[in-house]
């Protein structure tokens, strides 16, 4: 099987481990292991359930506690509607395995993330590009969807809210895709890895998984929730699904680690207590952001309603890969490159670390713009 390199994961690899200011960064900032145990209001307790766990693989398909606690996010799932996964990524992969084949129509939205319109052309399937613009907003065009439909249209893949751009589609907009969807027999994926990030309210949007019978959601703990290192992610939708995806899960998970499973469960139980300091930290770091783009001439943006990224334009006449490697090299501030997301001119950034390595790398993000307008008058 042959496969696009992957830009975001690639370009990653290449550099997060050689800056001083990350501002490439998705996941919130992450919790120590002491952090969570101090969340759960008795470290005692859990410590002491922990070192009585055995070792096995668990359960297979992820503990019925972790996923009871998983289906109250949601409206109208159970525990019986969710499979735990090797993060969202692996969740995505296995919902594209089981439901794709050579010949298939999958619609994705672009920009998102590169798996979702990647593993389907890889599996054989034609991939129609839905482009999110601009003067949209970064969000999708319904009429324009409803035209790239075909008889062969297996899935549609969104991504809500949005990376990179960090636009959020309202349950209205949702219902809308998903009338689309019905009409055409299609399996509507939703990565939802950014849910609960929104700017206003409880941080919560409309999940696919509840709209519509053919609706899918994944998630992780990974990027609202500050626990990438747990590795572990889920989907919620039918149980017809599920068992479909199970017999390929069977070939390349087995379970996940029985830690992950508890810790995961740990977290969730105290979620409120995760939300209330990750979306004080959004809400505050985004609006410093938005203040440092009001005072750049040569930065514009569509300010995100939810999610950790943003995808800046930047006005100057080179490559976006050239742009992030100058400023990493100059100043150790690392982007990630619009050409690594297919959307070359822009930069993304990550505006989920503390709001002091923001502010020192914003600060030298400035003086490097300086730098490059002069250079290249």
């Amino acid at each position: 099987m042959k496969i696009r390199p992957f830009g975001v994961e690639q370009w990653m690899n290449e550099w997060e481990n050689h800056c001083e200011y990350n501002l490439a960064e998705t996941c919130v900032e992450s919790l120590t292991m002491k952090q969570l145990l101090a969340m759960s209001g008795d470290t005692a307790a859990v410590l002491d359930e922990m070192l009585n766990i055995k070792m096995t693989y668990g359960a297979i398909t992820g503990s019925e506690r972790l996923r009871r606690v998983i289906s109250m996010q949601y409206r109208a799932q159970s525990a019986d509607n969710i499979l735990i996964a090797h993060g969202a990524i692996g969740a995505n992969a296995l919902i594209y395995q089981a439901l794709v084949e050579p010949g298939d129509t999958v619609i994705s939205v672009l920009p998102t993330y590169q798996q979702h319109y990647s593993i389907p052309a890889s599996l054989g399937a034609e991939v129609k590009i839905l482009p999110l613009r601009e003067e949209n907003g970064f969000l999708p065009d319904v009429a324009e969807l409803k035209s790239v439909i075909d008889d062969k249209t297996r899935l549609i893949a969104i991504n809500n809210p949005n990376n990179p751009t960090g636009a959020l589609m309202d349950e209205a907009l949702l219902k809308d895709i998903v009338a689309v969807a019905r009409e055409a027999g299609a399996w509507l994926l939703c990565d939802e890895v950014y849910r609960g990030t929104n700017q206003v309210g409880d941080g919560y949007s409309a999940a696919a998984a509840d709209l519509y019978e053919k609706g899918i959601s994944t998630a992780s703990m990974s990027k609202t929730y500050s626990l990438a290192g747990l590795r572990l992610g889920w989907m919620a939708g039918p149980e017809s699904l599920l068992k479909a995806v199970e017999i390929h899960r069977d070939y390349n998970t087995v379970s996940v680690g029985v830690l992950d499973d508890y810790f995961a469960t740990i977290a969730l139980e105290n979620r409120d207590k995760i939300l209330s300091r990750n979306q004080t930290m959004l809400r505050d770091n985004l609006q410093l952001l938005d203040e440092w783009v009001s005072h750049e001439p040569l930065i514009d943006y569509i300010k995100p309603q939810a999610g950790t990224t943003a995808l800046l334009k930047y006005h100057l006449p080179l490559g976006s890969r050239q742009f992030c490697i100058g400023l990493l090299e100059r100043y150790g501030v690392m982007f990630t490159p619009g050409e690594a997301m297919d959307m070359e001119g822009y930069v993304r950034i990550g505006f989920a670390n503390n709001g002091e390595v923001m502010k020192k790398g914003l600060a030298r993000v400035s003086q490097y713009l300086r730098e490059l307008q002069d250079e290249l008058k």
